[in-house]
């Protein structure tokens, strides 16, 4: 079973409560991905994951590191955190550029998916900025260079679009989502699923590896309830992993079959 690395979806809120003549601050550390998270174990994958916070001294800075996972997940947490290390921004000492070395880790045969927010692919006023690293070059959507966000709060149910392994079988319309990243789909890559008119779910080869990008969120608030209640969310996740390690089901399904046998 595919070894997963999941790396983001984690943040610290500091709040100012205001009562009349007097004030107060409060501090929440929140980590978003538990659903997802559980989606994945239960289907037998392993999981290690590490909080945005965390990045400088969990996520591998070399190749030989990053080969002990067969797919990164990276979600709702900017370049910048993979970028500027302490050592760089504080000390400017040179240290490994991990944007790099994941484009690498997809070139060798290394899976990756890259899951909406508000810091991932653009992200919010700009501040994600992956269409700045080398990264980029490896992800099977093109970024546009502006706050990217589509808020749809409304909601608007995805639709699927293309016949795949990742999505053959599942409803051809899910449950609503509130919002996504706005993003080309490149050219040679496969558009599977979509949401008010924008790519949700596009999937493509880079070198010898894989690569996805869904462009909503894995968590509330742009995922709401409904979509992580889903009867079909840990099936697509289980799938889009699968596919991303060159691991499909069908190929499982025959091994324990064979064991059994």
């Amino acid at each position: 079973m595919p070894h997963v690395l999941v790396v983001g979806e984690s943040w610290f809120t500091h709040s100012v409560h205001q009562k009349g003549f007097d004030s107060f601050f409060t501090s929440e550390y929140v980590e978003g991905a538990q659903v997802f998270l559980d989606a994945l174990r239960d289907r037998g994958h392993t999981v290690t994951y590490v909080p945005a916070h965390e990045i400088a001294s969990r996520v591998p800075a070399t190749a030989e590191g990053l080969e002990a996972y067969d797919v990164v997940v990276i979600s709702d947490v900017g370049a910048n955190s993979f970028q500027l290390t302490p050592q760089t921004f504080a000390h400017s000492v040179p240290a490994p550029d991990r944007t790099e070395l994941l484009r690498g880790y997809v070139e060798r045969g290394g899976g990756l998916l890259m899951v909406g927010g508000y810091l991932t692919f653009t992200g919010i006023d700009a501040k994600a900025r992956w269409g700045r690293t080398p990264l980029a070059a490896a992800l099977p959507v093109t970024l546009h260079d502006r706050d990217d966000r589509v808020e749809l709060p409304a909601g608007a149910a995805p639709r699927v679009l293309a016949r795949h392994p990742v999505v053959d079988g599942l409803d051809a319309t899910w449950p609503e989502l509130l919002g996504l990243n706005e993003v080309a789909v490149r050219d040679g890559a496969d558009l599977l699923v979509e949401c008010a008119g924008q790519p949700l779910l596009a999937v493509g080869g880079y070198g010898a590896g894989r690569s996805a990008a869904f462009t909503s969120d894995l968590a509330p608030h742009w995922a709401p309830p409904a979509f992580l209640e889903w009867e079909g969310y840990p099936e697509l996740w289980d799938r889009l992993v699968r596919w991303l390690a060159g691991t499909p089901a069908e190929a499982d399904a025959e091994a324990e079959a064979e064991e059994v046998a």
